[in-house]
């Protein structure tokens, strides 16, 4: 079995892949979601819209729950900490995703236009508002969450659900809604033709633009902004006790990790030139490789997130030294090791299945096929 250390860092990085898998395919569902209202402008054109990923987002769920069992399983503190301060935001999150389900199976069943422009907007709350949540809690992260342990480990959370709401949290959103919106273009570009296209492209370019815009003034305030750094001697290989450490704040400290290591510019340099590079490419109607491009800025972007905070994962505002990190939050060593196979046996099947079905359900979505296809279709 791999030693304790190394099983640490290959969860953080698995729960990285897990993130930006979710990111990549349910992510681009949701941004179809969130342009559905604009970009269908009829009802047939919105069947178009809803059909290019109805096959699909079910399947690409399964991003999203292996990724919060993996948290629950490698993290569990982080898990448990999160969802005591994070509690009305993840319910907020799960509140819209509700829409989803009952959107895409009841929506069309109705011919009824009332009915059927209410769950249009219903998909559209349940594709919107997720990876704005998502981008807040990520904003939240990297200022510090306030929360602290008792004698019992058990955390406290002293913050309220407004105090989330604060300027670089919301940036922070913005940077997650546009990258979704972009990447949800992209693929909508490319399963579509005509006038759903034409807009679709206007839709993802604009927020391609908006996402480096935004991703930028964030990465420039970020340096202003107080980070974390820990100061004690850390052995890797003990048993976890996010108690057993001294933490301080200083403004830049984010930026250390970029300073120890300057192949990670890379990544933030991969968010800006891919967004850029996926508006260009989608301009020019190369839409394949505008999705790749979008998928690899999505890459950036996390990543970008990660490598700054690392090794923290949920730096604590109340109490600098509980703040959780990748060497003392996480599950035993038999219990990563055994999640660690388990891995390796199921995530390549996962991307396989996938493949196969993207590549068995490919090609356009018109509106002759939905119109023919009225009984079957979303």
């Amino acid at each position: 079995m791999l030693d304790y250390p190394t099983l640490k860092i290959i969860w953080w990085l698995l729960v990285g892949v897990l993130l930006v898998g979710f990111a990549i395919m349910d992510g681009h569902d949701m941004g179809v979601g969130t342009l559905l209202p604009f970009v269908g402008q009829n009802d047939v054109e919105r069947r178009v819209v809803i059909n290019t990923v109805g096959p699909h987002w079910e399947g690409n769920q399964v991003w999203f729950i292996t990724g919060g069992g993996a948290i629950f399983a490698a993290w569990p503190l982080v898990y448990a900490t999160a969802f005591s301060g994070f509690y009305w935001a993840m319910m907020a999150v799960l509140w819209a995703l509700f829409f989803r389900p009952v959107g895409f199976d009841y929506r069309s069943k109705i011919h009824n236009a009332t009915w059927r422009s209410t769950w249009d907007w219903c998909l559209f709350v349940g594709s919107a508002v997720p990876p704005l949540i998502f981008g807040v809690a990520f904003g939240n992260l990297l200022q510090g969450v306030p929360f602290q342990f008792d004698g019992y480990m058990v955390s406290t959370y002293s913050g309220t659900f407004w105090q989330l709401l604060n300027p670089f949290a919301l940036l922070a959103g913005v940077v997650s809604s546009a990258m979704i919106t972009m990447h949800g273009g992209t693929y909508l570009a490319h399963r579509t033709e005509g006038v759903i296209q034409a807009r679709a492209v206007k839709g993802a370019v604009g927020a391609a633009i908006v996402m480096v815009v935004a991703f930028v003034a964030a990465g420039v305030w970020l340096q202003v902004i107080e980070g974390y750094r820990i100061t004690s001697v850390i052995d890797p290989a003990t048993l976890s006790d996010p108690m057993n450490k001294t933490v301080v704040r200083e403004a830049g400290a984010w930026m250390a990790n970029y300073g120890r290591q300057p192949l990670l510019w890379l990544l933030p340099a991969l968010g800006v030139g891919c967004g850029l590079l996926a508006a260009g490419l989608l301009l020019a109607r190369r839409t394949l490789t505008a999705f790749v491009a979008s998928a690899l800025a999505l890459v950036g972007v996390i990543g970008t997130a990660g490598a700054s905070m690392f090794p923290f994962i949920m730096p604590s505002s109340s109490l600098p030294a509980a703040s959780l990190t990748v060497w003392d939050s996480v599950s035993s060593h038999l219990t990563l090791g055994i999640m660690f196979w388990a891995t390796i046996i199921f995530m390549p099947l996962i991307v396989v299945y996938t493949s196969w079905a993207y590549r068995v359900m490919r090609g356009k979505v018109t509106a002759a096929q939905i119109q023919e296809n009225e009984h079957v279709a979303y």
